[in-house]
């Protein structure tokens, strides 16, 4: 494997400035596999760059990385928000007639059919979403957490507007019809917004092969241990020698 172009394992974080989390996963996924961190405008060294909130911004931002005609066999990851930024760019190519993802992978997220426990940010007031992004009331506005909560609002709105046109694009009927990507859900059992029964209907979102894995802890799983990345690298391992020697269809 060493002599092959090594799969390109494309990651979207949680949120614009959650991409950090995978700065040490290089030295976990194992051989063959070339982890891309995508960084969007907003955030680290694109600080001085608007964040993107929509649909439209976000493809013109993130597609013309997955535009070469010749790309390679590559996958997509994506965590919470990730998730949906993921699940737009393979639809988006999709439509285009473009190679798409050898897989998609995601985790942390509902499927977009089902409703999101978060209110639209675009018409919520700051204190009705602090009051929700801080347990409906369960952190004093004065805590030292309120004041971060307070101080990170601009950017955490922007993250929920994002998430909700991306849900809404995601419902609209896909003109290129059904996707048949294959699909890896990873899950947690101890993350009640979106446990595995609910996270397993993401099959629903192509026609391709599914598969459900739990991971060991919180919402935010993807920060720090290493079963993460040494699961998606085996998956890239996996996908590629699949795609070089196809199982037949029984």
């Amino acid at each position: 494997m060493s002599d092959e172009q090594p799969v390109r394992l494309h990651c979207f974080a949680h949120s614009a400035e959650g991409v950090f989390v995978f700065d040490d996963w290089a030295a976990s996924v194992g051989p063959g596999v070339e982890p891309v961190p995508v960084l969007l405008p907003g955030c680290t060294q694109r600080r001085s760059e608007p964040r993107v909130s929509t649909h439209e911004a976000l493809l013109a931002d993130v597609l013309p990385l997955f535009t070469d005609p010749h790309p390679g066999p590559f996958v997509l990851y994506g965590h919470g928000l990730g998730a949906m930024i993921a699940l737009a760019v393979t639809r988006a190519l999709h439509e285009a007639g473009l190679p798409g993802p050898a897989l998609l992978a995601v985790a942390s997220c509902l499927p977009p059919h089902m409703p999101p426990e978060l209110p639209d940010a675009r018409g919520a007031t700051d204190e009705e979403l602090l009051h929700v992004l801080g347990g409906r009331g369960a952190v004093p506005p004065s805590s030292d957490e309120g004041i971060f909560l307070r101080a990170m609002l601009p950017v955490l709105r922007a993250d929920l507007e994002l998430a909700q046109a991306l849900h809404e694009a995601a419902r609209m009927p896909c003109p290129a019809g059904p996707l048949t990507t294959p699909v890896l859900v990873v899950a947690s059992r101890d993350n009640p917004p979106a446990p595995p029964a609910a996270a397993d209907g993401w099959r629903q979102w192509t026609e391709g092969p599914a598969w459900l894995r739990t991971a060991p802890g919180h919402h935010l799983f993807v920060r720090g241990g290493r079963e993460l990345p040494r699961l998606l690298g085996r998956a890239c391992r996996v996908t590629r020698r699949l795609l070089k020697d196809p199982a037949p269809v029984s």
